[in-house]
């Protein structure tokens, strides 16, 4: 009788301590802020902050930095808060509300309520003297000039509207072609904006309704990111080749070329300025492009292997690199003042900083490069406030979401610390562990460990595999919303008692050119689905998990590899959950239209189908779970309901949600808690209690 009770006091305790301590929902009501930006004209930030669905744009003032909250968005709607600004004099916050600026067709509306009348896209105008909103207009992609002037994009030309609400939004001026970005004057009395007009894109120059437009340094090529020196006189801009090239080979990689050039505003003449590298690492990759005073440029390039920051002398020509060293860098911005540069990057004195993000700065008079931020803890998108100075970015560590921090010297403080609610479980959390393995063909691929002690001696393990692909999970809280979802989703099945591997496959950022653009990735050989594969098998050789165990999910990207293990590997990933993945590349390449064919045109045709899930369906045997909104503007819904005729045709069973009227990012937070807890479930379901 002494052994029973004891067998039975074993049990209780060995499940009292592995008991679920926390919810999904409870999880994911996780605090997550965007869009920080700091005033042009005092010591003022303000940034939009999703909770729970309900999106609103909050604001701080030095030295006190007190957070208010302006708006009073209070329902968990699906309407995203995007473009955050202030008004050059510093009166005004101006954002877009609606849309989805993270997709395609980001300007049409999304209506994740599936209400009779559909939402609209706005730009609102809040006066933060008065705390009202002066202006409230159909529209999106809008720019700002001195003193209350802003234009908008609309059907592909400028509109004007002024903050004040006086007078009624009207069409700027008529131009043939697509207008795709506008940028006013440092003294707002002329715009510059950019036009394609098809197999070449052109730089003008807009004054008044009388002056005819300029065109400065037109050529039969496309140039952009048109940037005003900070005395008004030059405009400095990117130019790539216009037109159609040679039916060059479709499998073999080569270099994108691009040049900095700059025009003198009165006579719109123009002078090249640099020329990248004609290298792979060489090609044009958009990043951080802009003067820090009329005599210098500043600019990203991917030339040394890492993503980098570079100087660009005007009169001389000559570059220096600001940022050396095996990281990248992302989230650049400028001072008021153009003095300093600040950004986020994977690196610090602990190896595991690969795998998180800290923030530097780079005087841009001494050329010196600092290191703000270090620890434990994932720093993202840094601004600098004020002249002094102070810094504001966002914070996280493995277990509390993002805040706004605010640096200054050496105290850092974290903003609306208060703000999380009382049953989010930031002391039940885990910190995941850096892991790395290596691919069959020799790679190193690195990972992150979810893991909650105690529990069976043999646990289930669960492989996820992020979207983009360009991507990196980091040791903590992800700097996007899409990934912190993801990131709260691998924490509640740790608390439940899996051990997940997320992996950071090829394709993804974050451990340089090499591996970010990769020979004979996605369709063109699906080269990264190696990293997933070992991903599987090592978390299956860890003496804590059980080998027949392993499961398997991912969204977008992370869909399209999940479905590919799954097709191709059943016997290593049981069971797996695909998340409006892409499932049929066959269309990838066009048929030509007329006579010249690339000579590796059948052959990349058939390399593209046997990327694809759909190749392999005779082997897959997994149960799954097909998961998919109706307006994703990333991955059409077609992707998933074309598979699933496949399977009902072959007589495969599975088990499948759909969600009307959202999109790829679960713009309604109780989709995004319903698509995890489904997932999780079906995980829970195949591999604990089968």
């Amino acid at each position: 009788m002494k052994q029973l009770l004891l067998f039975f006091l074993f049990l209780f305790v060995s499940h009292s301590i592995f008991s679920q301590s926390f919810t999904m929902e409870q999880v994911g009501k996780f605090s997550f802020p965007s869009e920080l930006v700091s005033s042009p004209t005092e010591e003022a930030i303000a940034w939009a902050m999703n909770e729970e669905g309900k999106r609103n744009v909050y604001w701080a003032k030095g030295p006190d930095f007190i957070p208010e909250k302006l708006t009073g968005f209070n329902e968990d709607d699906g309407q995203e808060i995007s473009s955050l600004q202030f008004s050059p004099d510093g009166e005004y916050l101006v954002f877009v509300r609606g849309g989805d600026h993270g997709g395609g067709n980001a300007s049409s509306t999304v209506n994740a309520q599936n209400l009779p009348k559909l939402p609209k896209v706005e730009i609102y105008a809040f006066n933060i003297l008065s705390r009202m909103f002066d202006q409230e207009i159909e529209g999106d992609n809008f720019s700002l000039g001195t003193p209350n002037l802003m234009v908008f994009l609309k059907g592909g030309q400028i509109w004007s509207a002024d903050l004040l609400g006086m007078t009624a939004p009207a069409q700027l001026f008529q131009i043939k072609g697509t207008v795709n970005s506008a940028v006013f004057s440092p003294d707002g009395n002329s715009l510059a904006f950019t036009v394609n007009r098809g197999g070449h894109q052109l730089l003008g120059i807009y004054r008044d309704e009388n002056t005819p437009i300029q065109f400065l340094e037109a050529s039969f090529h496309r140039d952009s990111n048109p940037k005003w020196s900070p005395d008004g006189t030059k405009i400095a801009f990117i130019r790539n080749r216009g037109g159609e090239g040679a039916a060059f080979p479709l499998l073999e990689p080569r270099h994108i070329p691009w040049e900095i050039w700059i025009a003198d505003v009165a006579s719109g003449e123009g002078k090249k300025l640099w020329k990248a590298p004609e290298t792979l690492r060489g090609s044009f990759s958009p990043g951080f492009f802009d003067f820090s005073g009329n005599s210098e440029l500043v600019f990203q390039s991917y030339e040394d292997g890492w993503q980098h920051l570079y100087s660009l002398d005007i009169p001389s020509g000559k570059t220096q690199i600001l940022t050396p060293g095996n990281f990248m860098v992302e989230q650049v911005k400028i001072s008021s003042d153009r003095k300093k540069l600040v950004f986020s990057a994977n690196s610090g004195p602990d190896k595991k900083d690969l795998d998180r993000r800290h923030i530097g700065a780079v005087d841009l008079t001494s050329k010196k490069l600092t290191w703000e931020t270090s620890g434990s803890g994932i720093e993202a998108y840094p601004v600098a406030i004020g002249t002094k100075g102070t810094l504001a970015f966002f914070s996280a560590t493995p277990q509390r979401s993002h805040l706004v921090a605010i640096k200054d010297g050496t105290s850092t403080r974290l903003l609306q610390e208060n703000s999380l609610p009382a049953d989010f479980p930031v002391s039940k959390l885990v910190t995941p562990k850096q892991v790395k393995f290596t691919a069959p063909d020799g790679t190193t691929v690195y990972g992150q460990l979810f893991e909650k002690d105690g529990g069976l001696a043999k646990k289930p393990g669960i492989v996820f595999v992020h979207g983009g692909p360009q991507r990196q999970m980091l040791l903590g809280w992800s700097y996007m919303d899409y990934y912190s979802n993801a990131y709260a989703l691998n924490q509640y099945l740790a608390e439940l008692g899996f051990v997940v591997l997320s992996v950071n496959y090829r394709l993804g950022i974050g451990y340089g050119y090499e591996f970010h653009r990769p020979a004979n990735g996605y369709y063109q050989g699906a080269v990264e689905y190696q990293d997933i594969e070992a991903g599987g098998e090592f978390l299956a050789a860890l003496p804590q998990v059980n080998p027949e165990k392993i499961g398997i999910y991912g969204g977008s990207y992370g869909g399209y590899l999940t479905a590919l293990a799954l097709a191709r590997d059943s016997k290593l990933f049981k069971v797996g959950v695909d998340i409006h993945g892409v499932h049929d590349l066959d269309s990838r390449y066009e048929l030509p239209d007329g006579y010249e064919v690339a000579p590796d045109y059948e052959k990349a045709k058939e390399i593209a189908w046997k990327s694809s899930p759909m190749a392999d369906l005779g082997t897959w045997t997994s149960p799954v779970l097909f998961i998919h909104s109706d307006d994703d503007r990333n991955v059409n819904v077609s992707q998933t309901t074309d598979l699933i005729r496949r399977f009902e045709e072959m007589n495969k069973s599975y088990e499948s949600i759909f969600i009307p009227g959202d999109t790829h990012h679960w713009m309604k937070w109780s989709n995004m808690v319903r698509v995890h807890q489904a997932t999780a479930d079906f995980l829970k379901k195949h591999l604990m209690e089968n």
